[in-house]
């Protein structure tokens, strides 16, 4: 289920978490082949992505029982 991003912060192990509108977090690691997500690591990028959809998988999960 796709959610908005709202904010981000640093989990204790220091990697990116996207903060979801729906209360839920998400890692957004930057982990080139499998994961292309340049934007994390800077600042800039992490604010250019506030409002845009990621999907949360918790909600998927909760929504299929």
């Amino acid at each position: 289920m796709e959610k908005k991003i709202s904010g981000f912060h640093q989990d204790e192990e220091s990697f990116w978490v996207a903060e979801l509108e729906c209360g839920h977090n998400q890692h957004v690691r930057h982990r080139p082949p499998l994961i292309i997500r340049p934007w994390v690591n800077d600042e800039e990028g992490r604010k250019e992505r506030l409002g845009t959809l990621l999907n949360c998988v918790v909600c998927d999960s909760e929504s299929t029982g």
